[in-house]
C-alpha cells in the first residue's frame, strides 16, 4: 500500500521545483510545467451482475503534450485519487522525454477493485470509461495503456468500444493489447526488463559485476516478476520478494537466503501478483512481514509496487550493504528521503528512467499498429535495450559532468527537452 501521509502530486512538484531552481528555469516555464494542461473527472455508472447499479469515479489527466500525444497508463485502484493521477501524468511527461520518444505525459485512473468484480462487470466498466473519455483520448490525442490491476484484456475491450464509437479501425488508440489483436511482442516484459537494462548499465559503469550482486524486490506483479527474471538470468541473486495479499489485505515478504527460484514463485502467484502464502511455506520460503524487504542484507533494492514506499520514517531500516536502488515503480521514494539516500552514498536509478521500458514498447506498439506490420520479439527487445542504453548514457553522463544526483540529472534532461518543445511551438 502507498504511504498516504505523502501527497504524490506535491512530491512530483517538489522534485520539479528543485531542478527548476538548479537550472534557473524561466518563471513562465515553471508555472506552465508544474501543473497539468487538461483534466477530465467523470463518473461511470455500471450495471452489476446482481441487478444493482454502481457508480465509479474516473480520471484522465494530461500533464503536457508539447512533444506529442499524451501517453500513460490507466490504473484500477480502490485508493486512486486525482492527485495521484496528476503526479503520474507529470512523471509520464518526464519519462517520455528522457527516452526521447515523441509523446507527452498523461495518466488515468478508476476508483475500483477489479479483484472483487466479475469479468462482465469489468468489461462494462472499461467500455464506460471509453464513452466518458472519448473526446479527450484517441491515437493522435492521448493513448492509454495498462497499469496497476489493468491488463491487455481491459485494453482490448476499450479499443473495441473506441472503434465502435469512431466507426473505424484505430488500433493505435490504446496500447498494451494482447498479441494478435494489435499488441506488441515484448510489451509484457518491457517495464521490468527496461529496469534491469538500466541497472545493468549502471553497475557496469560503477565497475560492479552483476553476477556478484543480490537484490530485494518489492512487488511481484508484471513489473517485479520480469525484473526478477532478467536480473537472475544475468547472474544476480534475488533474496526477498514482497507482495500484497488481497485476502489478508496486508503485504508479506518471502525470503530464501540461498536465492529465489523466480519461475517457482511465479507458479504460486495470482494474476494480480499476490503470492500464495501457504504454498510458499510448503516450498521452504520464510514468510516475513511486508516491510522486511527493505531491511534485507542485499546490494540492490528494487521497489516495483506503488508510490511513497521509502521515506525518512523507514529509511533507517535499510541495510548498510545496499549500494543501489532501481526504481521500477513510479515515485517509490519520497523527495524528503532523497537527501538521506544521497548522503548514504546509495546510487539511484530514478523511476522515470528506470521504468520507461513500458512506455517505450508502447510507442513501438503504436508504430507497428500504424504500419500494420509487427516485429519479432527479438527485434522489439533489441530496440528497447538500445533506447534504454541511450537514455541511460545521457543521464549518467550529465550526472558525472555536473556532479549531481542521478534523479536531478534525469530531470535536467527531461525538463530541457519539454521546455524547448513548448517554446518552439510558441506556447510561451
Amino acid at each position: 500500500m502507498a504511504n498516504t501521509n505523502y501527497n504524490p502530486f506535491e512530491n512530483a512538484q517538489a522534485q520539479f521545483d528543485k531542478v527548476a531552481n538548479m537550472v534557473d528555469l524561466a518563471q513562465d516555464s515553471r508555472e506552465f510545467l508544474r501543473q497539468p494542461q487538461k483534466e477530465l473527472h467523470f463518473t461511470i455508472p455500471v450495471k452489476m451482475d446482481d441487478g444493482s447499479s454502481k457508480t465509479f469515479k474516473a480520471y484522465r489527466i494530461q500533464h503536457n503534450y508539447a512533444r506529442g500525444p499524451a501517453k500513460g497508463g490507466l490504473r484500477f485502484c480502490p485508493d486512486e485519487t486525482a492527485d495521484t493521477v496528476r503526479a503520474l501524468s507529470m512523471w509520464m511527461t518526464w519519462k517520455t522525454a528522457v527516452v526521447d520518444i515523441p509523446l507527452g505525459g498523461g495518466k488515468g485512473g478508476i476508483v475500483c477493485d477489479p479483484r472483487t468484480m466479475s469479468m462482465g462487470e469489468q468489461e462494462r466498466l472499461c467500455r464506460g470509461f471509453v464513452r466518458g473519455s472519448f473526446d479527450l483520448t484517441g491515437p493522435v490525442n492521448d493513448v492509454p495503456a495498462p497499469d496497476v490491476m489493468s491488463n491487455g484484456q481491459h485494453m482490448l475491450w476499450m479499443m473495441d468500444e473506441y472503434e465502435t464509437i469512431a466507426r473505424g479501425s484505430y488500433p493505435g488508440c490504446i496500447t498494451g493489447k494482447p498479441v494478435g489483436s494489435g499488441g506488441s511482442l515484448g510489451r509484457t516484459e518491457a517495464t521490468g526488463f527496461g529496469t534491469i537494462y538500466i541497472l545493468a548499465d549502471l553497475l557496469k559503469n560503477e565497475n560492479v559485476d552483476i553476477k556478484s550482486t543480490t537484490a530485494s524486490i518489492q512487488g511481484f506483479g508484471n513489473v517485479g516478476e520480469y525484473a526478477a527474471q532478467l536480473y537472475t538470468e544475468m547472474g544476480g541473486k534475488v533474496i526477498t520478494v514482497s507482495s500484497f495479499d488481497a485476502a489478508d489485505k496486508v503485504a508479506y515478504t518471502f525470503r530464501k537466503k540461498d536465492g529465489i527460484n523466480i519461475a517457482e514463485l511465479v507458479s504460486i502467484k495470482d494474476k494480480f501478483g499476490s503470492i500464495d502464502k501457504e504454498k510458499a511455506k510448503a516450498l521452504g520460503y520464510e514468510v516475513l512481514d511486508g516491510g522486511a524487504w527493505l531491511a534485507e542484507e542485499v546490494d540492490i533494492l528494487i521497489p516495483a509496487a506503488l508510490e511513497n514506499q521509502i521515506t525518512p520514517a523507514n529509511f533507517g531500516s535499510v541495510s548498510k550493504k545496499v549500494k543501489f536502488i532501481a526504481e521500477a515503480a513510479n515515485g517509490p521514494v519520497t523527495p524528503d528521503c532523497d537527501p538521506l539516500i544521497e548522503k548514504a552514498g546509495i546510487i539511484i536509478a530514478p523511476d522515470f528512467l528506470a521504468n520507461a521500458g513500458g512506455v517505450t514498447v508502447s510507442y513501438f506498439e503504436q508504430i507497428q499498429c500504424n504500419m500494420n506490420y509487427f516485429w519479432s520479439k527479438q527485434e522489439v527487445l533489441e530496440k528497447l535495450q538500445y533506447t534504454m542504453a541511450k537514455a541511460f548514457n545521457s543521464v549518467y553522463g550529465l550526472a558525472k559532468e555536473r556532479k549531481v544526483y542521478m534523479r536531478d540529472a534525469a530531470y535536467m534532461v527531461s525538463i530541457d527537452r519539454v521546455d524547448k518543445a513548448v517554446k518552439q511551438r510558441g506556447w510561451l
